[in-house]
C-alpha cells in the first residue's frame, strides 16, 4: 500500500462544526485551539478566491464556509479578504496569514503521511527493545526470519537494559520489548518465550577452571563482577547468590556482559553470565548445578494498546517462537 502525499488539505465536517468548538487536548484560549479548525478552510477560499468553488472543491456548505471565515476574521480582529458578492480576494494581512498557514497545513499533512506510513502493514514500523545480550545472534536472527514474509518492514532497533526499555515502552519510543527478568506491573504485558541458562565465568588458571560443573555456593569467597544495579542480570545474580546462601562481593560494575568476561579473563574476579556469541580466549565457563541458574526471556508490551499491522504481526511471529527465540 503506497500513501501518495495530498496535493491539498483534506476537511471533513458534520453538523456541530458551525460552532468550531476549540480543539479537544488544547488549551482552550490558545490560538492554536482556536484557530486549527478553521485553517484549511481558509487555505481554500484563498486559494480559489470564491466561496462558492470553494465550499464546493472542499465538500462543504457554503454557510459553513461563510460562518467560518466570518469567526476567523473576528476571532483574530483582522480582515483577511475583500469582499466583492461572492469573489474574495485576500488583503495585506491575509496573504501573510496564507503563508503561515500554508507552511503549518503542510506540516500537518507530512506527520499525518508519516504515521501512516509507520502503520502500513507491508512496509511499517517496529520500534523494538532488546538486551544488549541479546543483540548479536537472537536479535538479527529473529528479524532475518521475520522478513523472510515481510520483506518491507522497517525496524527501529534500541538495545538497553531492562528496566530502561519498560520505561521507553510506558513512554510510548517502543513497542515491543526483550527482557528479563519478566516485568510484572499491571500496566504491561509479559510472555515468557524462553530461558538461557547463565554459567559461572571464571579465569582459565582459576581454581575451578578444570571443573565442568560447579555449585554457586562454591564461588561464594569469590570477588564478582557483575552488571550495574538496574540491570536485570544484576538482580538475578543477586537473587540466586542468595539463594545459593551468600551476598556477592562485587569489585567491580560494568554496563556489557562481554566486558564483564574481559575482566574476568584479566583476572579481577567470576561472573555470572549468559552464552557467549564467539567463545573468549582466557575463561572458563562452568555449568551451574544449584540453584539452578537460568533467566527467563520474554516479551511485553504496553497494556491497552492498539498496535498497528506491523507490529501485530512482528508479535505473532515473537509468540510462534515460544521455546526456540535463542540459538542452540
Amino acid at each position: 500500500m503506497v500513501h501518495e502525499p495530498s496535493s491539498q488539505p483534506r476537511v471533513s465536517w458534520n453538523s456541530n462544526e458551525d460552532d468550531m468548538a476549540p480543539t479537544a487536548g488544547l488549551d482552550p484560549e490558545s490560538w492554536s485551539a482556536i484557530l486549527a479548525p478553521r485553517l484549511a478552510y481558509f487555505a481554500g477560499v484563498a486559494r480559489h478566491e470564491h466561496v462558492t468553488r470553494a465550499a464546493q472543491d472542499m465538500g462543504v456548505p457554503q454557510s459553513t464556509l461563510s460562518r467560518a471565515m466570518v469567526r476567523l476574521e473576528q476571532d483574530l480582529g483582522v480582515a483577511l479578504f475583500a469582499r466583492k458578492g461572492r469573489t474574495v480576494s485576500l488583503t495585506l494581512a491575509g496573504r501573510t496569514f496564507l503563508s503561515s498557514v500554508e507552511r503549518a497545513l503542510a506540516e500537518v499533512e507530512r506527520a499525518a503521511e508519516s504515521v501512516r506510513a509507520d502503520a502500513d502493514p507491508a512496509s511499517g514500523k517496529v520500534a523494538f527493545g532488546f538486551l544488549h545480550t541479546m543483540g548479536s545472534e537472537t536479535v538479527p536472527g529473529l528479524i532475518r526470519a521475520f522478513r523472510a514474509d515481510h520483506p518491507r518492514v522497517r525496524f527501529q532497533l534500541v538495545q538497553n537494559y531492562g528496566e530502561a526499555m519498560i520505561e521507553r515502552l510506558r513512554a510510548g519510543d517502543l513497542d515491543l520489548c526483550l527482557t528479563s527478568p519478566m516485568p510484572d506491573a499491571p500496566d504491561l504485558v509479559a510472555r515468557r518465550l524462553d530461558e538461557q541458562r547463565l554459567r559461572l565465568v571464571v579465569p582459565d588458571d582459576h581454581r575451578l577452571a578444570g571443573r565442568r560443573r560447579v555449585r554457586l555456593a562454591e564461588a561464594a569467597d569469590e570477588t564478582f563482577v557483575t552488571l550495574e544495579p538496574g540491570y536485570g542480570l544484576r538482580r538475578i545474580t543477586d537473587d540466586l547468590c542468595a539463594e545459593a546462601g551468600f551476598r556477592p562481593r562485587v569489585a567491580f560494575e560494568g554496563e556489557e556482559a562481554e566486558t564483564l568476561r574481559g575482566l574476568v579473563a584479566a583476572g579481577l574476579g567470576v561472573a555470572l553470565l549468559p552464552p557467549p556469541a564467539v567463545a573468549r580466549p582466557g575463561v572458563v565457563e562452568l555449568t551451574v548445578t544449584a540453584p539452578r541458574a537460568v533467566r527467563e526471556i520474554g516479551v511485553a508490551w504496553l497494556d491497552g494498546h492498539r498496535d498497528t499491522p506491523p507490529v501485530a504481526a512482528f508479535k505473532r511471529f515473537l509468540l510462534s517462537r515460544r521455546g526456540q527465540l535463542l540459538p542452540e
